[in-house]
């Protein structure tokens, strides 16, 4: 047994020396912070390379904000490095999203994180809610309010902003939208900026009739090809219940017909996620490129929560085309069910050279919702 440790040691010591992390066991979930949907990103383009940047939609005994966290030991640990407070975080605030800046943007050097979220969803019968963005130049120690790219024009909701940057340079914000109701109940639309200041008019992505289907939990991610993986849900969608879906796009602009619902995300047993997936590109596959999905509830072909619900993720090594296989999720959460808090829009990051998976996800803790993050096997 001693000879066996010793063996052991000297393998993570070689290891270390050469650069190179042994894979990572999911031991167990460690704390960050109250709050729920979590957003991960490595910042690529900045003086802070390789740097893991963290952010949260917390509250506090001041009410919601955001506190952002960083890593430089590839999600081993995290340390607090600033905070987003917006004027109208008492009246609400909820799922925000992190970007970094690939290219430059107006004036907007490449690098630039940007946060956007919805707020004033608490502000009452008259609210009018609003995705609003903010920006860091220094890697997420400090913020400065950028620009509004939406607010409702009645009582209805604008939700979950998620970024992109076209092949053209033209930055992307795209969100789940309520205001069209009656004749939907949510759609996906977006909006275009040369700037992230000027905004123009919404674009519709994804609107499905009959008036009760919801789209929602847009995402939008670069392929390694040049095309775009635009992933989301679509809830009350004939016999299904908010099961993920997606759709390729050529260029990040353009994503074909609003009405075609697009292509299902399925295992070879009918297994599926529901609610509030995300998807990360990792190494690996035949095309050298991963993705990995993470969802709230995993599901059977009938919808019923299985035995494994909150501890797998589902991969596949075709760009989303055909069926999703299968691995252990980091951050278990073996209770999640249908609520805002557990489980609930995950989110993942490859760390040490894509070998292992980094996940950030909600759980209770006490009664109170709490972001936890772990590491695991990336296949």
């Amino acid at each position: 047994m001693r000879r066996g440790r010793k063996c052991a040691v000297l393998l993570l010591a070689a290891l270390l020396v050469a650069g190179m992390a042994p894979p990572a066991r999911a031991a167990g979930r460690q704390r960050l912070a109250v709050g729920s949907y979590p957003r991960l990103v490595r910042l690529e383009h900045s003086a802070y390379k390789g740097r893991i940047v963290a952010a949260v939609s917390g509250w506090d005994n001041n009410g919601p904000f955001a506190p952002v966290f960083e890593s430089t030991d590839e999600g081993a640990t995290f340390r607090e490095i600033g905070q987003i407070r917006d004027s109208e975080d008492t009246q609400g605030e909820c799922c925000g999203t992190l970007f970094e800046l690939p290219r430059r943007v107006g004036d907007l050097s490449a690098g630039t994180l940007l946060w956007a979220a919805s707020y004033g969803q608490d502000a009452g019968a008259e609210r009018r809610m609003a995705i609003k963005i903010w920006a860091s130049h220094d890697g997420g120690r400090h913020w400065s309010f950028l620009s509004e790219a939406a607010r409702s024009h009645n009582h209805d909701g604008v939700w979950e902003p998620e970024f992109d940057v076209d092949a053209g340079g033209t930055l992307w914000l795209h969100f789940a939208d309520e205001t069209e109701a009656p004749r939907y109940s949510q759609v996906l639309n977006r909006v275009g900026s040369t700037d992230g200041i000027n905004w123009g008019t919404k674009q519709s992505t994804l609107a499905i009739p009959p008036d009760r289907v919801r789209p929602g939990m847009p995402l939008v991610r670069q392929l390694p090809n040049g095309s775009y993986y635009f992933g989301y849900e679509i809830c009350n969608y004939g016999e299904l219940y908010c099961n993920p879906y997606f759709k390729i796009s050529s260029d990040g602009a353009n994503f074909g017909d609003p009405g075609a619902p697009g292509t299902r995300v399925v295992t070879a047993n009918g297994n599926y996620f529901q609610h509030a997936q995300t998807v990360t590109l990792f190494p690996g596959g035949a095309n050298g490129t991963r993705l990995l999905m993470v969802g709230q509830i995993y599901t059977n072909t009938k919808g019923t929560p299985l035995s494994s619900n909150g501890q797998v993720l589902l991969a596949n090594d075709n760009f989303g085309t055909g069926l999703w296989y299968e691995l252990p999720a980091p951050v278990q959460v073996p209770s999640a069910y249908n609520d805002f808090c557990p489980n609930y829009s995950s989110t993942l990051l490859p760390v040490d050279g894509g070998r292992n998976v980094l996940e950030i996800a909600a759980d209770y803790e006490n009664g109170v919702c709490t972001t936890y993050f772990g590491k695991g096997p990336a296949s």
